[in-house]
């Protein structure tokens, strides 16, 4: 699934976000994102190519765990039992995403970019993601990334982008 990324810089995240396009034009399939620690960068790199409004719709930004759940219909049990930052509050980011968006592909991001707030069970760099595709297939996964605050969050928008696609080579799911 979604390997190591190395040497993130404008140009690699670019290129991710070119073939994520790609991707999902071959399929014809929109994309909606929800973002936590990355604050829009991945909404952002995504705008960032021309004619992206073709295959990308919406992005929702919730940095708090109250937007988390008015936004996107997050569960107060799972924030609870789980916390923000868990592969199960992704997995309902990207669910809820998809379905307030009405769209096929949902991607989450929510982590701890640093330099504050880790602690000893969730350290900084610590970035939980998940894809969803039409027909809530989804896929999840909990990175751990060094650096700095910009580092970390550089490297969770490569990650996002890589999971997306590999997803869409994996599922091949197709509305044409």
């Amino acid at each position: 699934m979604v390997g190591i990324i190395n040497a993130i810089d404008d140009e690699t995240l670019y290129n991710l976000a070119k073939r994520v396009g790609l991707a999902l034009t071959r399929q014809g399939l929109v994309l909606v994102t929800a973002e936590s620690c990355t604050g829009g960068w991945l909404g952002q790199i995504v705008t960032s190519i021309s004619g992206s409004s073709a295959w990308y719709q919406s992005g929702f930004i919730t940095y708090t765990a109250s937007s988390k759940q008015e936004m996107l219909g997050i569960s107060a049990k799972t924030i609870k039992e789980y916390g923000e930052v868990s592969e199960q509050t992704a997995q309902e980011m990207a669910h809820g995403a998809a379905i307030r968006s009405g769209v096929q592909v949902a991607v989450s991001i929510t982590g701890i970019a640093g330099p504050g707030g880790g602690t000893m069970n969730k350290p900084v760099g610590m970035v939980c993601f998940a894809w969803e595709i039409k027909d809530n297939h989804t896929r999840s996964a909990t990175r751990h990334f060094s650096g700095d605050r910009k580092a970390v969050r550089q490297q969770a928008v490569a990650v996002a982008m890589q999971g997306l696609i590999d997803l869409l080579r994996d599922t091949n799911y197709s509305v044409a």
